[in-house]
C-alpha cells in the first residue's frame, strides 16, 4: 500500500519521534516494579534520570551511524576504521556514563564491568539498527529513482512513437488532397475542412495520456470518410463501428495504424480489393479487427521503407501503456491480412 503523507518530510520526523517515545516507555510499560512506600530506594529518581540521559546517546549513535558513519566508512568498505570508531565512541560513553552514575546515583558504588556490561548491548542494538535502516532508505530511493527513470524513458518514448504517427498520417492525407485537386473536385473543400478538424483533434486533443473513445471513433470515421474519397468505388468497404459507451477511455491514435495500413497495402494493385473494419466494446473490453486482401507478390510493398512502420510503432505502444492488458494477433493468409486487437478497458 502507498501511503503518500509519509513521503512528507514532517510525517517521517513525527514518525520518528513516536518510535522513540515508545522505545523509552517500554521498559516502564513492561517491568513491573513491587510497591513498597516504606522502602523506596532514594536512587530511584537517580536511575531514572540516568536511563533517559543515556537513551539520547543510543539516539545519538542512531543517527551519527545512519547519516554519517555508514555511507562513509561501511559502504566504501573502510572497516577497520568503522569498527575503530565505534571503539572510540563506546569509550566516549562510558566515560559520558560515569559522569552521569557519579552525580546522578549517591549510594551505589560504580563498577566499570557492570557498567559496559549494561552498556554494551543496547550501544550493538542502536548500530545494527541503524545499518539496516539506512540500506532500508538507500534502497528505497534507488528504487524512486529507478522508477522516474523508467517513467521518463516511457513518456520519451511514447512521445517518439506518437510523433512518428502524424507524419506518417499527414502524408497520406495530403496524397488525397492533391489527387482532389488535380480532378477539380468539388469535395475538395469539405474535405480540407475535414482534415483541419482531424489535425485540431492531433495536435490539440492527444497530449494527454488518456482520451475518450468515442472521440477516437469519430477521428477514426473522419479518416475512413476521407479515404472512401481517395478510392471511390474501387474497393469493397464494410466498416461497422460501434458507439463507445461515455466513460471509456484509451490512448490517442493507437487504432488508426491499422487502418492507416489497410488502405495503404490493400487498395493499390489488388485483385478485388475489400477492406473490413468492425469494432465493438463488450463488458469494458474492446474488440477491433481490421482485414484487408493484399498480394504478397506485389514488388512495390517490399520496396516500400516505410511499410510496417506505423504497425511497429503501435506495437511498441501497447506494449508500454497496456502490459498484461491486451492481446493483438497479426496473420497473412489466403491473401488476406488481418489484424485482431483485444484491449482491456477496465
Amino acid at each position: 500500500m502507498n501511503v503518500i503523507w509519509l513521503n512528507k518530510k514532517w510525517a517521517t520526523v513525527l514518525l520518528h519521534i513516536l518510535i522513540w517515545v515508545v522505545v523509552f516507555s517500554l521498559p516502564y510499560l513492561l517491568i513491573r516494579y513491587p510497591v513498597n512506600e516504606n522502602r523506596k530506594d532514594p536512587d530511584d529518581n537517580g536511575f531514572f534520570l540516568m536511563n533517559n540521559l543515556t537513551g539520547l546517546l543510543w539516539v545519538a549513535i542512531f543517527y551519527l551511524n545512519a547519516r554519517i558513519l555508514t555511507p562513509l566508512l561501511l559502504y566504501t568498505k573502510k572497516y577497520i576504521y568503522y569498527i575503530l570508531t565505534f571503539v572510540v565512541l563506546f569509550g566516549v560513553i562510558m566515560i559520558i556514563h560515569y559522569f552521569l552514575f557519579t552525580h546522578l546515583i549517591h549510594n551505589r558504588p560504580f563498577i566499570l564491568r557492570r557498567s559496559i556490561g549494561a552498556n554494551l548491548f543496547p550501544f550493538l542494538l542502536a548500530i545494527a539498527v541503524s545499518i539496516v535502516y539506512r540500506m532500508i532508505l538507500d534502497r528505497n530511493k534507488t528504487e524512486t529513482l529507478l522508477r522516474q527513470r523508467q517513467a521518463e524513458t516511457m513518456k520519451s518514448e511514447l512521445s517518439f512513437l506518437r510523433s512518428q504517427v502524424s507524419p506518417h498520417f499527414m502524408f497520406n492525407v495530403l496524397n488525397n488532397i492533391l489527387a482532389l485537386a488535380r480532378l477539380k473536385s468539388e469535395l475538395l473543400e469539405p474535405t480540407i475542412f475535414k482534415l483541419s478538424t482531424l489535425m485540431r483533434y492531433m495536435l490539440y486533443e492527444t497530449d494527454e495520456e488518456k482520451v475518450l473513445l468515442q472521440r477516437e471513433i469519430e477521428y477514426l470515421n473522419s479518416y475512413i470518410d476521407l479515404q472512401k474519397q481517395r478510392i471511390g468505388g474501387k474497393v469493397k468497404l464494410s466498416v461497422n463501428i460501434s458507439p463507445a459507451e461515455s466513460h471509456y477511455e484509451i490512448a490517442p491514435m493507437l487504432l488508426i495504424p491499422f487502418i492507416e495500413n489497410a488502405f495503404k497495402h490493400g487498395t493499390v494493385h489488388i485483385k478485388d480489393a475489400q477492406i473490413d473494419i468492425t469494432m465493438q466494446v463488450v463488458n469494458g473490453e474492446l474488440n477491433f479487427i481490421v482485414s484487408n486482401r493484399y498480394d504478397a507478390l506485389d514488388s512495390n510493398e517490399h520496396k516500400d521503407k516505410t511499410a510496417g512502420i506505423g504497425l511497429n510503432n503501435v506495437v511498441r505502444r501497447l506494449k508500454l501503456l497496456y502490459p498484461n492488458k491486451h492481446s493483438l494477433l497479426i496473420t497473412k493468409e489466403n491473401d488476406w491480412f488481418v489484424v485482431t486487437l483485444q484491449l482491456n478497458l477496465q
